[in-house]
């Protein structure tokens, strides 16, 4: 399918619910942790097929705000897997000329995780094509929670007018502000929903849900295909067709 792919017509930003891992594992009559340990391929796919194909941003939703609320031992489980996942992968990362970020609370993970994130960030920032980013301790309305409270404190400083606050401003003040808004966002295990992810930044991103992939069966084939279904997709923002055709003349 990669030839087939029309490399002038990239998502710029693919964004990525990485869902079903617990089940695939249940299937197999093993731990859920198990399903965890298994997807770090999957991750590894994603990661190179977007670099290989010419992909600006890939971010993957590694743990949610509401993961917290999970049983205790897969918390721990996962936050010991992505300690050693980050040590583990930043060879393939530097290989491929990766940057490595986070968006989140991630001031809220232990402090192991925070030390390793760190330092992988730090040895990447130089690099200059794929940016991978990994929501950590997110959900999309702690983050726009957290850029009004931020807006909110401009105001009472006198730095700022109510009326004044506008789209770009509030932009701004989320983790994301640096990242275009999400083009193509993929969601495995089933599930059509998106589970409070990038809620401002996905407004008009295009969503292609997987029925019969769990994520560690996450190949890069799957990458492929739906890139090429949002090739033949047409994004009208809100306009008319016409207007479109019109624009692009």
């Amino acid at each position: 399918m990669k030839e087939q792919i029309d490399r002038n017509k990239l998502p710029q930003h693919i964004a990525i619910i990485m869902d079903g891992n617990g089940r695939w594992a249940k299937q197999r009559g093993a731990m859920r942790v198990f399903g965890h340990r298994n997807a770090i391929k999957a991750v590894r796919e994603a990661t190179e097929g977007c670099a290989e194909l010419g992909v600006k941003y890939l971010t993957l939703y590694a743990f949610s705000t509401e993961n917290w609320g999970r049983p205790e031992a897969e918390v721990r489980a996962l936050m010991e897997l992505l300690v050693h996942t980050i040590a583990d992968e930043l060879p393939t990362l530097q290989k491929n000329n990766v940057k490595l970020d986070t968006i989140g609370d991630t001031d809220s993970l232990p402090k192991s995780c925070q030390k390793e994130l760190h330092e992988a960030m730090e040895k990447t920032k130089h690099n200059t094509g794929l940016n991978l980013i990994l929501a950590l301790g997110y959900s999309g309305k702690w983050d726009i929670l957290q850029a009004t409270q931020a807006l909110a404190r401009e105001v009472q400083a006198g730095r700022l007018r109510p009326e004044d606050i506008n789209e770009n401003l509030l932009n701004a003040k989320l983790s994301t502000k640096d990242r275009p808004e999400v083009d193509l966002m993929l969601r495995t295990g089933g599930d059509h929903r998106i589970s409070n992810f990038l809620l401002w930044q996905l407004a008009y991103a295009e969503l292609y849900f997987y029925d019969e992939v769990f994520w560690p069966d996450f190949r890069r084939n799957h990458l492929e295909q739906a890139i090429l279904a949002f090739q033949q997709r047409e994004r009208r923002f809100g306009k008319t067709s016409e207007q479109i055709l019109t624009e692009a003349k």
